[in-house]
């Protein structure tokens, strides 16, 4: 039996079918992961105004918020909020103003990743078998690719979702720049869609890079204080695998692989 027919039937025996449910206050705490953050970075950049040194804190806590607001998009994508569907729209809605990018865009450009992973017609990982420096290069274009890929692959229902985002973040740019003055709503939105311009890099290019379509399509990670910085963002291996399990579950789903699989963390995001 090759290494690759070994380690499809370990898999075959792996249970994660008990790790799709989350509690309601598992619900919860995801729902809240990035309020936080969220609410420090305006904060400081309202500070700021006094001293530019606050300038520095701010673009951390919008590290995190832009971290954390990716992993709740991310599971609602896969509707693995543990609450409706359409509230889980909702939330891709919400997140789609707070972060400047349509996230059901991001919703279909990430299925057909998942149905194609790093094969051709793969949008979202396109760029992943390229140097580290040309990905930050096209990464302003990244999330304009996204969209349009989506509108052209999209379902009408997906397309009247992403063309309603598009709407309102065109409505909230006008609003905090023209409308409101308040510089804190500035620095936030400037720094979020710079955020987007690092997306290609941050949340594809680093679980992709060095991996291929008919071994190992993903990296993982370990080490305890790796993931909780990361937010367990980086237990990309697993989640294709098993992509209806839930961020909160991955660490769970991962110990039970490393039993089954040897080497299966070979390939670590760093």
């Amino acid at each position: 039996m090759t290494p690759q027919a070994a380690q499809s039937e370990s898999l075959r025996t792996i249970q994660w079918r008990d790790l799709v449910p989350l509690t309601r206050w598992e619900s919860a705490w995801e729902l809240s992961l990035s309020l936080p953050w969220l609410f420090a970075s305006l904060a400081c950049y309202a500070r700021a105004e006094r001293s530019a040194l606050w300038l520095l804190p701010a673009a951390a806590c919008t590290f995190f918020f832009f971290l954390t607001g990716l992993r709740q998009s991310h599971n609602a994508q896969h509707y693995a909020l543990g609450i409706g569907r359409r509230a889980q729209d909702v939330v891709l809605l919400t997140l789609s103003v707070l972060m400047m990018m349509s996230m059901h865009a991001v919703q279909v450009t990430h299925l057909i990743h998942h149905r194609h992973c790093l094969a051709e017609g793969d949008v979202e990982a396109a760029h992943a078998k390229e140097p580290w420096w040309r990905v930050l290069l096209c990464g302003p274009l990244f999330p304009v690719r996204l969209v349009l890929a989506a509108m052209r692959h999209g379902s009408p229902a997906k397309r009247r979702w992403i063309a309603a985002e598009l709407s309102l973040m065109a409505a909230w740019l006008f609003v905090v720049f023209f409308v409101l003055h308040v510089p804190a709503l500035k620095w936030h939105v400037a720094a979020v869609m710079t955020g987007e311009s690092f997306t290609a890099f941050f949340a594809v290019w680093t679980v992709h890079h060095g991996c291929d379509e008919e071994h190992t399509v993903a990296r993982t990670q370990r080490g305890w204080m790796k993931n909780l910085v990361s937010y367990s963002m980086f237990y990309h291996l697993e989640h294709h695998l098993f992509p209806a399990v839930p961020t909160s579950h991955l660490p769970k789903l991962a110990r039970r692989l490393d039993l089954a699989i040897p080497n299966f963390s070979e390939r670590q995001v760093w």
